[in-house]
């Protein structure tokens, strides 16, 4: 991370897009200070990358993690503008919880908080000993089963509800489908996938 300091946010920018060798829209920055007197004014700016994005997330988890009397180490991925992080402990499933539902809150609150710091949404994706990766394939397998008999049936099924990635999954699934269509339905935690008979 880097500091900058003009009598301006304009001149800021400026100053810092010049010194990181990027234009002005490709900076990712926060305003740390901001002074505006009446014969002095000022502001400070804050740059920072990918790294420092992951390298606070990894920081927020660890802490997490010691708050629960865990030992555990965060490992990450940057992939396709996703932050993947990998969280191995010495009792993964306190972490995981019931159907993945601690892992889904611990993931929400990561992003969160990085949202909060940076003033910028970022895509992050926890997973802990392969659970996201066996939750996939088995919704896959799910949704392939289902896309069939929705084929056979032309009736239309709703799926129980899941969070974004996991309905992202089941999507990518069925594009090859012929005369299948999905959509997500529904607001908060009730939004849910429907498989329908498009022919």
């Amino acid at each position: 991370m880097n500091t900058y300091t003009a009598k301006t946010l304009d001149d800021a920018l400026k100053i810092a897009s010049e010194n990181e060798g990027c234009t002005i829209e490709e900076l990712n920055y926060q305003v740390i200070e901001e002074k505006k007197g009446l014969f002095s004014k000022k502001v400070v700016i804050e740059t920072y990358g990918i790294v420092d994005v992951i390298k606070f997330a990894k920081e927020y988890l660890l802490n997490i993690i010691e708050n629960y009397d865990l030992e555990g180490t965060v490992s990450e991925k940057f992939e396709n503008g996703i932050i993947h992080l990998t969280i191995d402990t010495n009792h993964n499933s306190i972490l995981i919880g019931k159907n993945g539902k601690t892992l889904q809150a611990l993931n929400d609150v990561c992003r969160y908080a990085v949202a909060a710091k940076y003033k910028k949404h970022y895509r992050i994706l926890l997973d802990i000993n392969a659970y996201k990766n066996e939750k996939y394939a088995k919704l896959t397998r799910i949704a392939k089963r289902v896309a069939k008999e929705v084929l056979n049936t032309k009736a239309t099924v709703h799926l129980d509800p899941m969070p974004a990635d996991e309905r992202r999954i089941v999507h990518n699934a069925l594009t090859k489908f012929k005369n299948i269509s999905t959509q997500s339905e529904g607001t908060g935690n009730k939004r849910h996938i429907v498989i329908s008979y498009n022919g």
